[in-house]
């Protein structure tokens, strides 16, 4: 919990600051439409009720795009919002509770210390604060009420985890891990897995009836106009005239007229394409229709520089024949991915059970073994990070799958660890004082996230937030 809390403390104030699109939209009147009982109330924190109304001010003081909104209602996104409010009233009970207060006169401190409402010679500008409420549609109340929410959330992240200062022997520790050397030994395993050419044509076929139904493609009939100032002017400007045919194309789609009735009336001739199945060599106007086939069966769809006005005719599931030379490349590559993931999860479960050795190893690499020395755990001149980061976290002996950043894979032996310590005149000493103290922040951090789940009780009235979806839709 208090990891959401901290992250949208974070966030919300930045929202505040910087508001790239300002949208004017008020739900005017909501309470209205929950007028019985609990169903005010959208959510209960322990005693604290959270009304409906509540969160629709949220939504409004956070200055959420409506649309955005309604459009992402199915993704849950009110459930996402209400959590953030959640959290923020969470955060506001506990720093209620810890009695942590901040003065006027330390709010004032700040503002005028902003540099953003500073002049040239580094004195607070009434006019520049001033400017800068109007640009964001603030009032003075409003922004300051926000700074100081702002600014004992700091307060409080302050009294959980401030003043930690790391132990040397920590910070060594992290400097050991960061930086030890490790030798490794590898196999690129891309000459190891079978070839897409070498599958045999039953191999082939025998895989496409184990799985006809996944591997039926979807052929499409469609018929299309490609219209352009010159064929449906005459002129080759895009003037209005041009827009206000467009604008009667649009109507006819809409009182259901089709593509050949559109034709004639047009006096455009239509292109008709049968059992169209899309692939790189096709047109790409061909293609983009057929991305589109299940989106409507007439549309209008704008290219810039010309309008497609097309209508899907038919849609139909087919399994294509291995001559047909596109359908087979794709089960060949199919297989390819195939066996290659069975080889590779083959070497992974014996990693596991422990019953991969240096044997196998060296029975794999067919003395095609190469070497490298990582040099810290930053060093990706080879390997992928992820992948880094994975050895670096493995003892000596040690067997793993890695990758490179092209994906390619890689079987690979830790051979030797070195390391060397931090010394305390290393100007090093600050960077993993720093780092070894957020590591111990984390922890108490989580911590004290256990803490807060077993201290707030959170219950979410779900018949109410199902009205306010209602609403939005």
């Amino acid at each position: 919990m208090l990891n959401i809390i901290r992250n949208f403390s974070k966030t919300l104030f930045a929202k505040i600051l910087i508001v790239i699109i300002i949208v004017p939209f008020i739900f005017w009147g909501m309470g209205g439409v929950f007028n019985s009982g609990n169903s005010n109330n959208i959510a209960k924190i322990n005693n604290y009720s959270i009304s409906t109304q509540e969160f629709i001010d949220f939504i409004n003081r956070s200055k959420m795009n409506p649309e955005i909104i309604k459009k992402n209602i199915e993704n849950n996104v009110l459930n996402e919002i209400l959590s953030m409010l959640i959290s923020e009233k969470i955060l506001e009970l506990e720093i209620k509770d810890l009695n942590i207060s901040i003065s006027d006169k330390i709010l004032v401190k700040k503002i005028k210390d902003n540099k953003n409402f500073q002049d040239e010679d580094k004195k607070f500008s009434r006019i520049k604060y001033e400017k800068f409420l109007l640009s964001q549609n603030f009032t003075a109340a409003t922004f300051e009420q926000e700074l100081k929410k702002n600014e004992l959330k700091k307060k409080l992240f302050a009294y959980v985890a401030g003043g930690i200062k790391s132990p040397f022997f920590y910070a060594n520790k992290n400097y050991i891990e960061e930086n030890k050397k490790i030798d490794i030994e590898f196999i690129n395993l891309e000459n190891k897995y079978q070839k897409k050419d070498s599958f045999s044509d039953v191999e082939l076929d025998s895989f496409v009836k184990e799985n006809e139904e996944n591997l039926k493609e979807e052929y499409v009939n469609f018929s299309y106009l490609k219209i352009t100032p010159n064929n449906l002017t005459g002129s080759n400007e895009f003037n209005e005239a041009f827009f206000k045919k467009i604008d009667e194309i649009e109507n006819y789609i809409s009182n259901g007229l089709e593509v050949d009735e559109l034709s004639k009336k047009l006096n455009i001739k239509p292109t008709i394409k049968k059992n169209f199945l899309m692939s790189e060599n096709e047109d790409e106007i061909h293609n983009k229709i057929y991305k589109k086939r299940n989106e409507g069966k007439v549309q209008l769809i704008d290219e810039s520089d010309f309008y497609i006005l097309f209508q899907i005719n038919k849609i139909e599931k087919i399994l294509p024949t291995l001559s047909n030379l596109n359908f087979k490349n794709k089960i060949k590559n199919t297989l390819f991915q195939k066996k290659k993931y069975e080889f590779n999860n083959d070497i992974i479960k014996k990693i596991n059970d422990k019953k991969f050795s240096d044997v196998d190893f060296k029975e794999m690499s067919k003395n095609s073994i190469e070497k490298i020395k990582l040099e810290s755990i930053k060093d990706d001149s080879k390997f992928s990070i992820n992948s880094i980061k994975l050895l670096y976290s493995l003892p000596k002996n040690n067997f793993t799958l890695i990758n490179d950043k092209e994906n390619n894979i890689y079987l690979v032996k830790i051979n030797k660890i070195s390391t060397s310590n931090l010394y305390k005149n290393s100007n090093l000493i600050e960077e993993y004082i720093g780092k070894s103290n957020q590591k111990i922040k984390d922890h108490l951090f989580q911590s004290f996230d256990f803490y807060i789940d077993k201290k707030y009780k959170v219950e979410v009235n779900q018949k109410t937030l199902e009205r306010v979806k209602n609403f939005f839709k």
